[in-house]
């Protein structure tokens, strides 16, 4: 005999399948983990302080 399938409930399933493959391809295409935004924001806010360590002083300037 033949297992009763509710059809509903497996156009649901499907529908469901089908959105979490696009969800983890979106994810692998463009997603980054935690870690790798934390490092990212590291690096930019360390790039920030070395520029602003080579800026000359306003107040070197106003001397001279």
């Amino acid at each position: 005999m033949a297992k009763i399938v509710n059809l509903r409930t497996a156009k649901k399933q499907a529908a469901r399948k089908a959105a979490r493959a696009t969800a983890d391809a979106n994810a692998a295409k463009f997603g980054r983990s935690t870690a790798e935004r934390a490092l990212e924001t590291a690096r930019a806010a360390k790039a920030a302080r070395d520029l602003d360590g080579h800026l000359r002083d306003s107040a070197e300037k106003d001397q001279e």
